[in-house]
């Protein structure tokens, strides 16, 4: 399965043009136990996710279900994230009705709910400090109109962002100072020695929406700060980075790898030809969620998608 995907990442950095319309090869077969490590704890999610009358939420929610219900019986520490966009059509004046009808039958589940710890996206936060969300989610999704928290999971210290008013439409320069300011403080007074942050807006991407400048004083503190990986939304298809700079300059020592994972139900969109740098792994048109292992140090990563394939295993040793 290694050889193949080296093969289609040269093949797709050879391309040139403005978006790739075909799908990837599938991949070699591969069992989800690769991904486990011994002990470790589980996060399994993704981003964009509940569209009313489509099936590909509720096919990405029966994986999260699975992995959880197999997971507890095993006594393995679980969590759930969500990168952003939870419930279309938008988180205006139907944003109640959006999350009730349209999240609520697929990832709303008691036992999903049970584990959940979401980011807020755009779709989400249309709507001014996106009632909607902070309504269906309560404490669940941090301090009432902030939408950034973090929390621990077995040796790792986990962080969830508000992108939204870094570059959204409610783009807001104190409320993003005051979620930088609480940013250091928070990484400065956790104990743990491995740390994620994931949000909506991605730096880098080569997708669609392509690449959120604005959040470079986010990736700026992180970085400063040794964070391992962060995790992104927003463009609906998954990309892999290297571990890389803020100013995107590959970097094996102090770089974070970013994984964006725009796949939990919206309509799929491809990648563009002209690749952004650093981008090692690209896959589009499949609906799936992003397992990450996170052991003692060490961290491991695989895409599912709702067939049953396992994509793009890895994995890193913390900074």
């Amino acid at each position: 399965m290694r050889s193949r995907i080296i093969a289609f990442s040269i093949l797709v950095l050879g391309c040139k043009g403005q978006e790739r319309e075909t799908r990837p090869p599938p991949p070699g077969d591969a069992s989800a136990k690769e991904v486990a490590i011994a002990g470790a704890a589980v996060l399994i999610g993704a981003g964009d996710i509940g569209v009313c009358g489509s099936t590909g939420d509720e096919r990405t929610a029966a994986i999260v279900d699975s992995v959880l219900r197999e997971d507890s019986v095993a006594k393995v520490e679980n969590a759930v994230f969500t990168a952003g966009d939870n419930a279309y059509q938008s988180g205006d004046q139907g944003a109640r009705d959006d999350f009730r009808r349209c999240f609520a039958p697929s990832w709303g589940t008691p036992l999903i709910m049970r584990f959940i710890h979401p980011a807020i996206g755009n779709h989400d936060y249309l709507s001014v400090n996106g009632p909607g969300y902070f309504e269906y989610f309560g404490e669940r999704a941090g301090p009432q109109g902030k939408g950034y928290y973090s929390f621990d999971l077995g040796k790792w210290h986990l962080i969830s962002l508000n992108s939204e008013i870094v570059a959204g439409v409610r783009r807001d320069f104190a409320q993003s100072r005051a979620q930088e300011e609480w940013l250091r403080k928070d990484l400065a007074d956790h104990g743990k020695p491995c740390t994620l942050a994931y949000w909506h807006r991605p730096l880098f991407s080569s997708g669609t929406h392509g690449a959120t400048p604005e959040a470079d004083r986010l990736w700026m503190i992180l970085y400063q700060n040794g964070v391992d990986l962060v995790v992104n939304g927003h463009d609906h298809h998954y990309e892999r980075f290297l571990p890389q700079t803020p100013a995107g300059v590959k970097d094996s020592v102090r770089g974070i790898e970013q994984i964006i994972a725009g796949t939990g139900g919206g309509d799929l969109r491809g990648v563009r030809r002209q690749l952004m740098p650093n981008s090692a792994m690209q896959i589009f048109g499949h609906f799936g969620v992003l397992k990450l292992t996170l052991g003692d140090g060490e961290y491991r990563h695989a895409f599912l998608d709702i067939d049953g394939r396992v994509w793009d295993q890895g994995g890193h040793r913390c900074h």
